[in-house]
């Protein structure tokens, strides 16, 4: 299998609700690295992945509708916990939308799959794995 992985990163604000969160329920800021990988089995006729400039423009696009928002203030996130695995999922769904609709060139269309692994910290991250 071979992949290519991009890389961009998000600032948000929420909280969370459960005493498993402990001090995190109340309101705070988390800061990610957002890896986005592709993967397919065999190489294009141009002997890619996918596009690594059109990787990157969309994964810039998908977390830049996250960035600088309290997610708690979010529609989309009304009663939800945006756990940094949560995230993984909707910025990987998110993502698979665009290669669907042809925003990573039709090359994209042979992928095989995607993983987002949101970095909390040099210590701490989670990822998210989904076929295309």
């Amino acid at each position: 299998m071979f992949s290519i992985t991009v890389r961009d990163h998000i600032m948000i604000a929420h909280s969370f609700r459960g005493d498993v969160f402990g001090p995190a329920q109340r309101l705070h800021g988390a800061t990610f690295l957002v890896d986005a990988t592709f993967r397919r089995e065999q190489l294009d006729e141009d002997n890619i992945v996918v596009d690594i400039g059109l990787a990157t423009r969309e994964l810039g696009a998908v977390v830049s509708e996250l960035n600088y928002r309290n997610l708690d203030n979010e529609p989309d996130f009304a009663g939800v916990n945006t756990s940094t695995e949560f995230l993984a999922k909707v910025i990987a769904d998110r993502l698979a939308e665009r290669v669907y609709k042809g925003g990573l060139g039709e090359g994209a269309r042979g992928l095989a799959g995607l993983t987002v692994t949101l970095h909390e910290s040099h210590v701490a991250w989670a990822s998210y794995e989904r076929a295309l």
